[in-house]
């Protein structure tokens, strides 16, 4: 007895050990990578000299942060996990019953996107949701709307694509542009971008039949580079980096929704507000976005879901089972291009305003790390993914409690870019293959069973 003491004490001490000097050596780490960038700040004095500002406590805090955190993880976290997975190993298995929320998740989820509008007009007033349903609704949804579109491409048909932006573009100055020069409504231009998006992406499809991998990637960044450099320089059509302004919005059924006596506000007996027409733009991106869900879990069922299943898993295997690669990667581009361009439509009518700045290659970046992070092939961990990411962004901007800690100049959103990096970095190492690492398969024997992530190649769970 007195020996299994002495052994489990000498272990705690072991693990408290190496904590500690983990714990140092991340404190040394974080000191050398962020002294630069926390605690050196430039500015210019009344004589426009450029001086350093020194922040040595916000670079102590960080540090700090950083040697509790690696500390906490390796002393208790680490070993935690480590026993829980052992006893999970050691028990016998027992068959857990689905719950209700489980089971009802996606008609949850819906309904309550269908009643946020409504209550969060009832909890903050008329003007006060706002905010509320454009920054935190509208924009989410858009996000997602392009993230299941690129899953189509990445994570069913296991094509590497930088350069998804491009067709997001190409949808939002085709609304632009044609709804500017021909007059052509919304509700016509809407399935327009998606073709024209469509044809473009048959386009890129074409040169990189035979690419692979990294070959892939940098053709589909060069072509996303290529979209962007064309809207700035073809002066004459696009306006160049001076966009397009005074985009035609949407309406209702020929409703307009504006202060003229024939608008909905005025119809409908209501007072005149802009929040109108952001409800009614919240539940199109919603119905497109439901759209886009039912199309992709429907082409899924289909021969071309599964045969872009077969790509992602084995090309070679693929095509020596009969299956047309051709056609697949073809189609696999052009599905998930339309989805882009309907997204940039949209985006198009609720900016009312175009430019190619909104088009750069960081947000081909960032569609592909929500698809990365949600779990490719999985609709309902890339929305959560998106909602963490983009909502997480607008939620930085309202963290004005945080210049009472880090001082008055300190902008929370200007840290936004590191925050998610670490984030990313925690997720991608505790969840590897992202939020939801199993999917149920289209094919299966008497019983659907969902496939654990484990039993996929890495990075496709």
């Amino acid at each position: 007895m007195a020996n299994i003491a002495s052994t489990t004490a000498s272990a705690g001490t072991e693990v408290t050990a190496r904590a500690l000097r983990e714990s140092v050596f991340a404190g040394l780490i974080t000191l050398g990578l962020f002294v630069l960038f926390v605690g050196l700040k430039t500015d210019q004095n009344i004589r426009n000299e450029l001086i350093l500002t020194q922040r040595w406590g916000l670079l102590a805090i960080f540090v700090i942060i950083a040697m509790v955190g690696r500390f906490l993880m390796v002393a208790y976290v680490q070993p935690r996990l480590a026993q829980r997975k052992a006893e999970k190993a050691a028990a016998p298995e027992v068959a857990k019953e689905e719950s209700f929320f489980s089971r009802n998740f996606s008609t949850i989820a819906i309904a309550a996107l269908i009643l946020y509008p409504p209550v969060i007009v009832a909890l903050t007033g008329v003007q006060g949701s706002l905010k509320w349903v454009d920054n935190f609704g509208i924009q989410i949804l858009i996000y997602v709307m392009l993230a299941w579109g690129l899953n189509i491409v990445v994570g069913l048909a296991g094509l590497l694509d930088l350069g998804y932006v491009a067709f997001y573009a190409v949808g939002a100055y085709s609304y632009a542009l044609l709804s500017t020069y021909l007059g052509l409504s919304f509700w016509v231009l809407l399935p327009v971008a998606g073709l024209l998006a469509a044809c473009w992406g048959v386009v890129l499809g074409f040169p990189v039949l035979r690419l692979r991998g990294d070959y892939l990637a940098i053709v589909t960044l060069a072509f996303g580079e290529i979209i962007r450099l064309v809207l700035i320089n073809w002066t004459e059509v696009t306006k160049g980096t001076f966009g397009v302004s005074g985009i035609a919005k949407a309406t209702l059924f020929g409703i307009k929704f504006d202060a003229s006596k024939d608008g909905f506000a005025a119809l409908m007996g209501l007072p005149i507000s802009s929040v109108y027409y952001k409800i009614f733009l919240f539940y199109l991106i919603l119905g497109l976005c439901l759209i886009t869900a039912f199309v992709t879990i429907r082409m899924r069922r289909m021969p071309i879901g599964r045969a872009w299943e077969a790509l992602r898993e084995d090309e070679i295997a693929c095509r020596s089972l009969g299956i047309n690669t051709v056609t697949t990667k073809l189609t696999a581009f052009a599905m998930g291009a339309m989805f882009g361009g309907i997204a940039g439509s949209f985006f198009a009518v609720r900016q009312g305003f175009v430019s190619p700045e909104s088009f750069v290659f960081l947000e081909s970046a960032v569609i592909l790390a929500i698809v990365v992070l949600g779990g490719m092939g999985s609709l309902t961990g890339i929305a959560i993914a998106a909602i963490v990411m983009i909502g997480g962004t607008e939620i930085l901007r309202e963290l004005t409690f945080m210049k009472l800690i880090f001082g008055p100049n300190f902008t929370p959103e200007l840290y936004r870019m590191l925050i998610f990096g670490l984030a990313m970095v925690v997720v991608m190492v505790w969840k590897p293959r992202g939020f939801v690492g199993s999917r149920e398969p289209t094919a299966f024997l008497r019983e659907r069973k969902a496939v654990s992530g484990s039993f996929t190649k890495e990075g496709h769970g």
